[in-house]
């Protein structure tokens, strides 16, 4: 499965399965990313931390960290 960390700039893609635990999870889902959300990979800073995404008509910078543990399609 791919994830977040390895979409490229310009792409969009839909969540499928969040894979972190606990608190870490709930960040995530309160930050609008819940499984089926669709996400724009707006830009991605020069050393790959962080990424700017669009996900529910918001901007939204999210660390590497992070998007190791959504899974998209």
């Amino acid at each position: 499965m791919r994830t977040l960390k390895e979409v490229k700039c310009g792409e969009t893609v839909s969540v499928t399965k969040l894979v972190g635990t606990g608190a870490l999870k709930r960040r995530i889902m309160d930050m609008g990313l819940t499984k089926g959300t669709q996400v724009y990979v707006r830009k991605v800073a020069p050393l790959g931390d962080p990424i700017e995404i669009n996900v529910r008509g918001y901007e939204l910078s999210i660390r590497k960290a992070e998007a190791e543990n959504i899974e998209v399609n």
